[in-house]
């Protein structure tokens, strides 16, 4: 019980880191393209400034996050055989095993996407 209750919450939350980098990422996005719109053919040295870093920031976060699924993604492959090196689990453990394993890497693979776009978020508000 106290397990698909601590999953369940995991979930949630995820859920709602999804919800919330959506929000943010709508907020962003328009903003951007509202200065992009009023920019017109000649933007300002910060406005250049603004629009080089979307570039270079999502190919950043995307790379840190294909890293840190592949590193959390190992983790598992890693428990799953030493879990059959200790004798044959379960199937119902190896499938608890995988789904928290999978996860993780959901969860690993967000968090660089969503710290971007969450101080993206807080600095084009002010």
């Amino acid at each position: 019980m106290a397990r698909s209750r601590k999953r369940g919450m995991r979930a949630l939350s995820t859920g709602m880191r999804l919800t919330e980098m959506a929000t943010d990422a709508q907020r962003v996005a328009s903003t951007r393209l509202t200065r992009m719109a009023l920019a017109g053919a000649s933007p300002s040295a910060r406005d250049r400034r603004e629009f080089n870093g979307m570039v270079v920031e999502k190919q950043i976060a995307f790379a840190e996050s294909w890293v840190a699924m592949w590193t959390e993604a190992w983790h598992l492959q890693t428990r799953l055989a030493l879990s059959w090196m200790r004798g044959a689990p379960s199937p119902a453990r190896q499938a608890q095993t995988l789904q928290s394993g999978l996860e993780r890497i959901a969860a690993r693979g967000m968090a660089p996407v969503q710290r971007r776009v969450r101080a993206n978020a807080r600095r084009l508000r002010g």
